[in-house]
């Protein structure tokens, strides 16, 4: 960290020697593009893209009540992942808003990986920390970084340097060792391609990288920054923390249900959201794709019903490189009011652009395919 309080990824020099333009992102100086961010979009959707994801908390949780400390604090069921395996939760405060979401790898009986999103690691760690019994171990792994293959040639070459790796199912991780030292190499990521996520120390990052991009040249890779990460994101529907989701959102909100395991037993906002499902759930966040390709919805768009009703507000928007027009996420209320393909009308800075209502995905990809 510099005296800024910036953090600084081992990879940040690569990226300068590359022409990337850097930007401060949560707490981090990180690449937003290097060729552009459709080019990376591109390069992603239909060769591989190379994304330094170093930015995202490392947590390793082990000891005798690992387990039972991660059910508590999250919000699936944990018991559940197989040694290997690796599964999409939520970190919620008492009210059932979501702290954050996150990934939890399982790489031994009782030791854990927790990957949560940049922002919020010290909110996560103190959650996990207030239930975690004595004996449990949850250091925060600021010496690991994250590399992250992602896209239809990343089965070519990640499997170049890991023969092992296109053998891995969706979700499911293996630890091996790269440069005589130990490495996770885990089948995830957020662009809805299949892709990889690289867990390596911070030392061996430089070397990884080179290594990566030379390999791939041949397959079209391209270094690929932040700014594709979130137009990749925002097509698939993967809720942005601190857009689409907070601690003022609950995951009966967000469309996330399916990642509460509500009959794993008691974890910290459970019975928040039992009220919630009780009482009737206020609104829920859906896509919506934009007919006029002139309007381009951003965030904190108001969004009206066909009786000039205020029946919402986006949290994520922009231009979809894959479908050249406009997308949205936003929640709309009531909660059961709309279907996909219902209309409203987006107003793009005191201009109403008309848009379909629709289930995320925007578009037909997959990354467990």
């Amino acid at each position: 960290m510099s005296d800024t309080g910036v953090r600084h990824s081992p990879l940040e020099a690569e990226h300068v020697a590359l022409g990337a333009k850097m930007a401060p992102f949560a707490g981090w100086l990180m690449p937003i593009e290097y060729s552009g961010t459709l080019a990376e979009h591109r390069a992603v959707r239909e060769a591989v893209g190379v994304f330094d994801v170093s930015h995202l908390g490392k947590l390793t949780v082990e000891g005798g009540g690992a387990l039972e400390a991660l059910q508590r604090a999250f919000t699936n069921d944990v018991a559940a992942v197989p040694i290997g395996g690796a599964q999409y939760g939520m970190c919620l405060n008492a009210r059932g808003g979501i702290i954050d979401d996150l990934i939890v790898y399982r790489l031994g009986e009782a030791r854990f990986l927790v990957v949560p999103n940049a922002a919020n690691v010290r909110s996560v760690h103190a959650a996990l920390l207030a239930i975690a019994a004595a004996g449990v171990e949850a250091p925060v792994r600021d010496d690991l970084a994250i590399i992250a293959p992602q896209g239809p040639r990343s089965f070519d070459l990640v499997g170049g340097l890991f023969a092992e790796a296109p053998s891995l199912a969706y979700m499911h991780c293996m630890e091996t060792t790269w440069r005589d030292r130990e490495i996770v190499v885990s089948r995830s990521g957020y662009t809805g391609e299949r892709g990889f996520e690289l867990i390596v120390p911070g030392d061996l990052a430089v070397d990884l990288w080179r290594e990566l991009l030379a390999a791939g040249a041949p397959l079209g890779a391209l270094p690929a920054g932040l700014g594709a990460r979130d137009t990749l994101r925002l097509e698939m529907g993967y809720p942005l923390h601190g857009n689409d989701i907070s601690e003022e959102r609950t995951p009966l909100e967000a469309g996330l249900s399916w990642a509460v395991a509500f009959d794993k037993g008691d974890f910290v906002g459970r019975d928040a959201l039992l009220d919630q499902r009780e009482r009737g759930i206020p609104s829920r966040l859906w896509g919506l794709r934009v007919g006029d390709r002139r309007a381009i919805p951003r965030p904190h768009y108001a969004v009206f019903d066909d009786q000039e009703e205020r029946v919402g507000e986006t949290t994520s928007g922009g231009f979809s490189p894959t479908l050249r027009v406009g997308i949205a996420l936003a929640y709309l209320s009531p909660r059961d009011r709309f279907r996909p393909g219902d209309r409203v009308q987006i107003d793009v800075r005191g201009r109403r652009g008309d848009a379909e209502v629709v289930k995320p995905p925007f578009v037909d990809r997959s990354p467990s395919r």
